[in-house]
C-alpha cells in the first residue's frame, strides 16, 4: 500500500509543481503547496478509491491554495484547471464544490480576456525552464504518517469522551495534560447551493414564492405581494458598499420566507448562513452570470412564537412610520434580537455578516429596512 503511494508521488510530482507553479506564480511557494498536498494524500491513502487518486490530489491542491488566496482565489483556479489539468466543468465544480454554473461564469469572462490558446501558451511560457527538484518523499511520508496518527489519537479519544462515565468526565485532568504537536488544519465548510440565473428568470423559491433577478436588483413575489424590490445601485442598494439585507414574511403554511441581496463584496461567496429563533440555515444563493459584484440569497425557516411577537411589533411600527402624521422611515429598520446573516468566502472566513432586527411577517415598505 505505501509502496503504490511512492510511485505515484515520484510520478506525480513534476506536474503536480508544475500546476501549483501556476497558481502560486512563485517556485519556492509552488513546491511547498505540492509538498503539503501530498501529505494530505499520504495521510489519506487508504481509504482513497484507486481510481480516484486524481482528484483528490487536485481537491488537495486547490483547498491549499485557496486558504491563502481568499480574494479572487477562484478566478485563477479555474483558467488553471481547465486550460492546463483539461478538466472539463463539471470536474472542475466538483473539485471546487460549487455549481456548474459557476465555472462557467468564471470561464466565460476568462474568455474575454484571453482566449484560451492564449491562456495555453502564456502557461506554457510560465513553465519553460521549470525543472522541480527530487521529491521529498520520505519527508512526506514522515509527516503523512504524523498527520495520520494524529487523526486517529484526536478520534479515539472523542470515542473514550463518549464512554466514559460522567463521573470521570466530572473529575479527570482534561485539560492537566500538554498536547504537542501542531493541530490538524480542519478542512473548509462545505459551499453552499449557488446557481446562476438568467435575467428574469424565475425561481420557486418556497411554496406560492417565486424569485428572479434583473440587472436592476432583486424581485420576489408572494401571496401577500405580486412583486417586492430591491434596486442595487442607485436605489435601495450601493453595490459599491459591503453588505447584505434582509426581507421575510410569514408563509401560509406556518413557516417563515427570507431573503435578501449581499452586495460590494470583493470576492465570489461561497456559502451564506442566517441564523434566527436558535437555528442556523444553509441559504440558496442566486446570481447573475458575469458575477455581477451582488447576488440574492434565501430561506424557509421555522417561524417561532418570539419571531411571531418581534415581528407584529415591527409591522406596528412600520405602519406608524407610514401614516400620515408619522415621521416617516428613517432608513435604518428595526432593530434588536431578529436573524443574523454571515457571508462566507471560500476558506470559511467571514466576508461580511449582518445582524438585523426582526423580519415582519407581511410585505414590508422598501425604505424600512437597512442593509
Amino acid at each position: 500500500m505505501e509502496g503504490d503511494f511512492a510511485a505515484y508521488a515520484r510520478d506525480r510530482w513534476p506536474r503536480l509543481v508544475a500546476t501549483a507553479r501556476l497558481l502560486t506564480e512563485d517556485p519556492g511557494a509552488a513546491e511547498e503547496l505540492a509538498r503539503r498536498t501530498l501529505v494530505r494524500v499520504c495521510a489519506r491513502w487508504r481509504r482513497i478509491p484507486r481510481n480516484d487518486v486524481d482528484f483528490h490530489v487536485w481537491r488537495c491542491l486547490v483547498r491549499g491554495y485557496l486558504r491563502g488566496h481568499r480574494t479572487g482565489g477562484r478566478r485563477r483556479v479555474v483558467p488553471v484547471l481547465r486550460y492546463w489539468e483539461g478538466l472539463g466543468e463539471a470536474e472542475i465544480a466538483q473539485v471546487l464544490g460549487c455549481s456548474v454554473g459557476a465555472v462557467r461564469a468564471v470561464v466565460r469572462r476568462g474568455k474575454k480576456e484571453a482566449r484560451p490558446e492564449d491562456r495555453r501558451a502564456g502557461f506554457a511560457a510560465v513553465l519553460a525552464g521549470l525543472v522541480p527538484s527530487a521529491v521529498p518523499l520520505d519527508d512526506i511520508q514522515r509527516d503523512g504518517a504524523l498527520r495520520r496518527r494524529r487523526r486517529a489519537g484526536v478520534v479515539a479519544a472523542g470515542c473514550a469522551l463518549l464512554l466514559a462515565p460522567p463521573a470521570v468526565l466530572a473529575v479527570g485532568s482534561l485539560t492537566g495534560g500538554e498536547v504537542t504537536g501542531a493541530a490538524e488544519e480542519p478542512d473548509r465548510p462545505e459551499p453552499g447551493p449557488m446557481r446562476i440565473v438568467a435575467p428574469g428568470e424565475r425561481v420557486s423559491a418556497a411554496p406560492g414564492v417565486d424569485v428572479w433577478l434583473t440587472p436592476d436588483g432583486h424581485h420576489w413575489s408572494s401571496p401577500q405581494a405580486s412583486n417586492q424590490f430591491r434596486a442595487v445601485g442607485d436605489g435601495n442598494l450601493d453595490r459599491a458598499r459591503e453588505g447584505v439585507s434582509v426581507q421575510g414574511e410569514q408563509l401560509d403554511d406556518g413557516r417563515y420566507f427570507q431573503t435578501g441581496v449581499y452586495h460590494g463584496l470583493t470576492a465570489e461567496p461561497a456559502r451564506i448562513e442566517i441564523r434566527t429563533g436558535g437555528r442556523t440555515v444553509t441559504a440558496n444563493v442566486l446570481t447573475l452570470a458575469g458575477s455581477p459584484g451582488w447576488g440574492v440569497w434565501y430561506a424557509t425557516t421555522p417561524l417561532t412564537d418570539s419571531l411571531t411577537d418581534r415581528a407584529k411589533a415591527v409591522a406596528e411600527a412600520v405602519a406608524e412610520a407610514a401614516s400620515p402624521t408619522g415621521d416617516g422611515p428613517t432608513g435604518d429598520g428595526p432593530t434588536g434580537d431578529g436573524p443574523a446573516v454571515t457571508v462566507y468566502d471560500a476558506a470559511g472566513d467571514v466576508m461580511v455578516r449582518s445582524d438585523l432586527g426582526p423580519s415582519v411577517a407581511r410585505p414590508v415598505p422598501v425604505g424600512a429596512w437597512r442593509s
